[in-house]
């Protein structure tokens, strides 16, 4: 049988050392891991965000464009006063009558 070798309690304390900051880069890589899945979630979960509201934006747009079709048909061109909601109806041209007399 092969004689025993003890090493020095230095020895061991750097081997443990050295054990732990292994250990400790391992546990980095894995919190920088779940951060980068985490990260990768709230990325797509802003673009599905951003998707849906570009959809309602486009929605109160063409609801916007529906709705002022339907004032002008109704009370013609104008300006509206948001505040007061006062319609002030544009000026009418009147076509001039040129009567020509023969």
């Amino acid at each position: 049988m092969a004689d025993e070798i003890k090493f020095s309690e230095e020895e061991l304390k750097s081997l443990q050392e050295l054990s732990q900051s292994y250990q400790n880069i391992q546990a980095s890589f894995g919190q920088l891991k779940v951060q980068k899945i985490l990260n990768q979630q709230q990325a797509e979960a802003l673009e599905e965000a951003e998707v849906k509201m570009d959809s309602d934006y486009k929605d109160i747009q063409d609801n916007e464009r529906k709705l002022v079709e339907e004032l002008n048909e109704k009370y013609g061109p104008g300006q509206l006063d948001p505040q007061t909601g006062v319609f002030t109806p544009a000026p009418k041209e009147e076509a001039a009558e040129v009567v020509e007399e023969s």
